[in-house]
């Protein structure tokens, strides 16, 4: 993950913070547990979305799980 990526801490019982990666539309979110996982080729649009939901699990869930590819890189 790029060093210059902004994580942002979110309330949530299953997600510690999220990041944004503007170039290359990439989400990075970091798991309560430490594991770090992006999804890509994510608009900011929807990333917004995420950073604004009343749960953020279940938006992550509903909105990028099976719609966006994601790897775990931590």
């Amino acid at each position: 993950m790029d060093s210059n990526i902004e994580m942002i801490q979110v309330s949530s019982s299953n997600i510690a913070e999220v990041g944004y990666d503007d170039e290359r539309e990439i989400v990075y979110v970091r798991f309560l547990n430490n594991t770090l996982y992006n999804y890509k080729g994510v608009p900011k649009i929807e990333f917004e979305g995420l950073l604004s939901a009343p749960s953020v699990g279940s938006y992550l869930h509903r909105n990028f799980k099976n719609v966006y590819p994601y790897e775990r890189i931590e």
